[in-house]
């Protein structure tokens, strides 16, 4: 329900861009009119996690970002977080596309390709 009142509102997200669901409110997201009423307490996450020892800043930190993920950011903006998670420490960042790019040292597109 929730992809079908994004779309509703011409936001495109993919399922495979996102793992978790942060509500900045109560919403019963099994109630379309209540999603549809909500969007804006409704953050789609991406979670992106390390067991390497790191620190509290993230800095050295290297990961993917897929297109598709990178698509919903750019479309959702403030509704879309990356959140980086150090398994060791605990220690996690909620980041937007905009603060994620901002902190970025370096930028290395690449392609995946699946058989």
């Amino acid at each position: 329900m929730l992809l079908v009142e994004y779309a509703k509102k011409n936001l495109v997200v993919y399922g495979k861009a996102f793992d978790v669901v942060k509500l900045l409110a109560t919403v019963n997201l099994d109630d379309p009119a209540e999603i549809a009423r909500n969007l804006d307490n409704i953050v789609v996450c991406e979670v992106k996690s390390s067991n390497r020892k790191l620190p509290e800043d993230f800095r050295g930190y290297f990961f993917a970002l897929t297109t598709a993920e990178l698509l919903v950011a750019q479309n959702l903006k403030l509704r879309y977080k990356f959140i980086l998670v150090n398994t060791i420490t605990g220690a996690y960042i909620e980041l937007t596309l905009q603060e994620l790019f901002g902190r970025a040292r370096g930028i290395y597109p690449t392609w995946s390709i699946m058989f």
